[in-house]
């Protein structure tokens, strides 16, 4: 079986830190999260409605999303939590699946796809069309973490195939960082096999004409990024 196909989905500064004192470092950047809703939200080309998206997320960044708006609305919700309770697998659950691990999250994920509801490339109604991994810290580093090469990806339960990053600019101070360093010419300065892709590939992924280059909300200004993995 083709493992669970993970997207992370972040926003983070040339340094890349993503976060302060458990919050998002900047405010006010309603348009950047308006694309964020949007593209979590799309449903690939295979799959169609009902199936939903999965976003998958670490309980402190459920707990950093004001009340009113959790769960993530038309997206199933699945939270990272030691406090965890075991679910029956349900592609139409309403409120958050609380799983106690990402790898429990990802095994909850292949038994809507063994039930024909997708998993993370496609979907049939009522499943799970793309897997969409939005923090924090933690959870970024575990699904970065569950890979293999050649055979060993084959069997791997998931793999993170991409990135989109909305690169922060400005001085921000941070105290959290995204545990890979995404260069700004395109290459990621660890060798970890990483390419930014181009506008045309973004746009193609994502469904959408991203608006390019920099942005600014405020005073503050970013742009929105694709990366693969390519090794």
């Amino acid at each position: 079986m083709l493992p669970v196909e993970l997207t992370l989905v972040l926003a983070a500064t040339r340094d890349m830190g993503i976060g302060l004192h458990n919050a998002l470092p900047w405010t006010g950047l309603r348009q950047e999260m308006a694309y964020f809703a949007r593209v979590t939200k799309r449903l690939p080309p295979q799959a169609q409605p009902p199936a939903r998206n999965a976003v998958i997320m670490g309980r402190k960044t459920w707990d950093s999303i004001p009340p009113r708006f959790r769960p993530l609305p038309g997206r199933l919700n699945l939270v990272v939590s030691r406090a965890a309770v075991d679910v029956a697998p349900n592609a139409d659950a309403e409120g958050p699946v609380r799983v106690g691990s990402l790898e429990l999250a990802v095994a909850y994920l292949r038994t809507l796809q063994d039930c024909g509801g997708g998993g993370g490339g496609g979907g049939g109604g009522g499943g799970v069309g793309r897997v969409f991994v939005i923090g924090g810290a933690q959870i970024y580093r575990a699904a970065l973490e569950m890979r293999g090469s050649g055979e060993e990806e084959e069997a791997a339960a998931a793999v993170v195939r991409r990135i989109l990053l909305t690169r922060v600019q400005g001085g921000f101070a941070c105290d959290t960082f995204f545990p890979l360093r995404l260069g700004e010419e395109g290459g990621d300065e660890g060798g970890g096999g990483w390419r930014r892709c181009a506008k045309g590939e973004l746009d193609e992924w994502v469904g959408e004409q991203v608006p390019e280059g920099l942005q600014r909300e405020g005073d503050t200004e970013y742009e929105f990024q694709m990366w693969e993995r390519v090794d």
